[in-house]
């Protein structure tokens, strides 16, 4: 078997796991059926809470982000650029694509080096320039998101004490944008700026929170749309909001400290094989060339790489909680 069929098997294999998971995880019946019937309920129901809790889906709905897309959605540059602004440190795509070729052609010149495996080497010099820069995002967008997270309910609560003293919304979010620091301070201090040069709060509001990506902030702009269709107290409205916001990053914690042990055990077990197979390789590589000239060896590493991204997957699933 040569290595372009052995390749070749490897991702049909990985094509046709792709393709069990595209069919298995379609949209489920059930939930449908509920939605339509709430649907109902909502249309012809006399209940106050019901009318409320039509108008807070409405609400949800109108602000489903319209200028940005998500990842596969629209433009795959779009969505990069977007996840880029998200990290706060300034990249742009042509420092992302830099960073990427940088990565893949040193993995693929210290690989080639150490084995002498042009093939085998350009690989896996692909896989680390395609992945760590993700990873790199990922962890800078995830920073950013816990440092904003961390400091919005006392800027929640710093409006609320500017609303109680008398002074209107625009006002306490340019308060908010000076004395928080953060994350925070820059994003209100964005918003500030679009209403300044003419666009309504509600706009500013919306278009930072389609940046961001942030379900706190989402909170935030709903409850405001909430409270200009059916009035109230907005500083009272906007307390709850940070005190179930504090409640919420306390559950997140809580979840944390009880699935850590869990996941700990993931990344050991998922991690192990890889370590110990570099560590044998780096030290004697003699002893595991077999893995880089044997046909049946080097199929047998993609299989038992292929299932162990499998397993590793499902780990995550199982130790993933969404609040």
């Amino acid at each position: 078997m040569s290595i372009f069929q052995m390749l070749l098997f490897a991702f049909g294999l990985m094509g046709v796991l792709a393709l069990g998971y595209s069919a298995l995880s379609g949209p489920s019946s059930s939930k449908e059926g509920m939605r339509r019937l709430q649907a109902v309920r909502y249309r012809h129901s006399e209940s106050t809470d019901t009318k409320v809790e039509s108008q807070l889906k409405k609400a949800i709905a109108a602000r489903k982000p319209m200028a940005f897309k998500v990842a596969g959605s629209g433009s795959r540059l779009d969505a990069l650029a977007v996840r880029l602004d998200r990290t706060g440190k300034g990249w742009t795509l042509t420092h992302y694509l830099y960073g990427s070729v940088g990565i893949a052609l040193v993995i693929t010149v210290i690989i080639f080096l150490r084995t002498g495996a042009p093939l085998l080497s350009l690989m896996i010099g692909m896989f680390a320039g395609a992945g760590l820069p993700h990873f790199i995002v990922n962890y800078f967008i995830k920073r950013r998101t816990a440092q904003f997270n961390a400091k919005f309910p006392d800027a929640i609560e710093l409006l609320v004490r500017g609303l109680r003293s008398g002074l209107p919304v625009t006002e306490t979010l340019g308060v908010v944008a000076q004395e928080v620091p953060g994350p925070v301070g820059v994003e209100f201090k964005a918003i500030t700026d679009r209403i300044k040069v003419g666009r309504t709060m509600e706009d500013a509001l919306n278009v930072t929170g389609d940046r961001l990506g942030i379900p706190e902030f989402n909170f935030f702009c709903i409850t405001l749309a909430i409270q200009r269709e059916t009035g109230g107290n907005l500083a009272e409205t906007l307390s709850n909001l940070a005190d179930v916001l504090r409640k919420r990053a306390q559950m997140k914690l809580k979840i944390r400290a009880m699935s850590s042990e869990s996941k700990a055990s993931a990344y050991i077990v998922g991690s192990l094989p890889f370590i110990v197979f570099f560590m044998i390789w780096w030290i004697n590589p003699s002893y595991l060339e077999g893995f880089f000239s044997d046909d049946r060896l080097i199929v047998a590493g993609l299989v038992g790489a292929v299932w162990m991204a499998i397993g590793a997957f499902i780990m995550a699933k199982m130790v993933n909680f969404e609040i």
